[in-house]
């Protein structure tokens, strides 16, 4: 005969064991739910990956890279001026020599850039840098974006420092075919020293974005080449790639940090 002590062990022994087996049950719906959750974040990030690989020079300005690779620095110019947050949709009328040479003056913190520009071959993107510069827009914005793996680029021109921004037009691609025919893998060589506009992967989207190529780059013949760095400032850039991007990435925001301080355009 089971006594009433014996009988109150049993029911205690049974409910610790349904316990257990609840607990066991919970244990693995965790499980299979963080496996699935880690699933999706994965699919997310490696579709994020997939994303930037086809806007990679592409930000909302930004060069695709072949191979794939941001993003960007989230520093913001200290004091934007007024133009750096323009909303018109309109492009600046044409106020440059369409037949001249103009060169776009960099003072930065590395060093002074100096990049050649031929509006005899993109005019309406002279026109544009000349219109901004003389705004003020590049004044106090950083380099955003260092890729040191599959593309070789520096890329600035944004005044939000993430590869958002923009300044609120868009200007038509131009001098497309200046680097030659696309090969077989459908890309063209940029030289060391190119200056190119970043766009959004679309035809005529580029904005104020562009990048400096510091070694030969391969990409497809998307980016409005338009204009050449002096050699003093290819070694800036060069001496910024060195040192790399923060955190040990190969594509992020340089580790040497680089601020436009003040961007001029004159005509030579």
């Amino acid at each position: 005969m089971v006594t009433s002590d014996q009988r109150r062990r049993q029911l205690a022994r049974e409910k610790y064991a349904r316990q257990q087996q609840r607990r066991e049950e919970n244990r693995r719906k965790a499980k299979r739910r963080n496996t699935v959750i880690a699933a999706a974040l994965a699919v997310v990030i490696a579709a994020g990956g997939a994303v930037y690989a086809s806007v990679a020079l592409t930000g909302d300005d930004s060069p695709k890279d072949n191979a794939g690779s941001d993003n960007s620095a989230s520093s913001s110019p200290s004091s934007p001026a007024p133009s750096q947050s323009e909303s018109s949709s309109a492009e600046p009328k044409m106020s440059v020599d369409a037949k001249a040479t103009y060169a776009m003056a960099l003072k930065t913190n590395e060093g002074a850039i100096t990049i050649t520009m031929d509006a005899a071959k993109t005019p309406r993107t002279v026109n544009s840098f000349s219109h901004l510069a003389g705004k003020k827009y590049f004044d106090g914005t950083k380099c955003h974006r260092l890729t040191t793996s599959g593309i070789f680029v520096l890329q600035c021109g944004d005044p939000k420092g993430d590869g958002t921004g923009g300044p609120g037009y868009t200007i038509p691609d131009e001098n497309l075919d200046a680097l030659g025919k696309a090969g077989a893998n459908g890309s063209v060589t940029y030289p060391a020293g190119t200056v190119a506009m970043a766009n959004t992967g679309q035809p005529g989207s580029g904005g104020s974005q562009f990048f400096l190529v510091y070694k030969d780059t391969k990409l497809p013949p998307s980016y409005t080449p338009f204009g050449k760095i002096d050699a003093a400032g290819l070694q800036v850039v060069k001496d910024v790639a060195e040192a790399g991007v923060t955190g040990g990435a190969t594509d992020g925001a340089p580790k040497k940090a680089v601020t436009i301080e003040t961007a001029t355009v004159a005509k030579k």
